[in-house]
């Protein structure tokens, strides 16, 4: 739930809401950069496995802060299963080895591996090709952090939450 939205709206008892039940999620991390290469900015987020509509995305570095963020945001959705890919982070946060008795029940909440991630690595695709800021090879890039966060929010935003840009001027 976006509560910054929710607060900003000109009449808030006008929104409505729907449950949404999600059991399995998708996580995976997009590197950017803005200004120069070595401003490296990386797009946390996570998708439904079923549908692949994004839930949450956050902004921040490869560390685990941001994936923390990311998943404060996902706690609403009471979550059965991850699948992602082998950044070590996802193992520390997710499922800290400590935290189960064998190997095979900690799979159960927490799957490495690239064969589950292939609709969040097509969504990495597809705001490659609609934002050139994410492109790898580009002469289309972001002069400060802050105008970078903006355009891509508004992409996923727009196109994944079908949420009007005007409605953040």
């Amino acid at each position: 739930m976006n509560h910054e939205y929710i607060k900003q709206h000109l009449k808030p008892e006008e929104i409505e809401f729907y449950i949404v039940c999600v059991n399995a999620v998708e996580m995976d991390e997009m590197w950017s950069f803005w200004g120069k290469k070595k401003n490296q900015i990386w797009l946390w987020h996570a998708i439904d496995h079923e549908t692949g509509d994004i839930l949450a995305y956050t902004f921040g570095t490869k560390e685990d802060e941001v994936l923390e963020k990311l998943l404060v945001l996902l706690d609403e959705y009471r979550i059965d299963k991850f699948y992602t890919d082998g950044n070590p982070a996802y193992g520390r946060l997710l499922t800290p080895p400590e935290s189960y008795e064998t190997e095979e029940e900690r799979e159960e909440l927490h799957e490495i591996s690239k064969t589950h991630t292939q609709k969040i690595e097509r969504v990495h695709l597809s705001l490659r090709t609609w934002v050139k800021r994410l492109a790898r090879e580009t002469i289309c890039f972001s002069k400060c952090e802050r105008m970078h966060k903006i355009v891509v929010g508004l992409c996923i935003n727009i196109k994944f939450f079908g949420r009007a840009w005007l409605t953040y001027l």
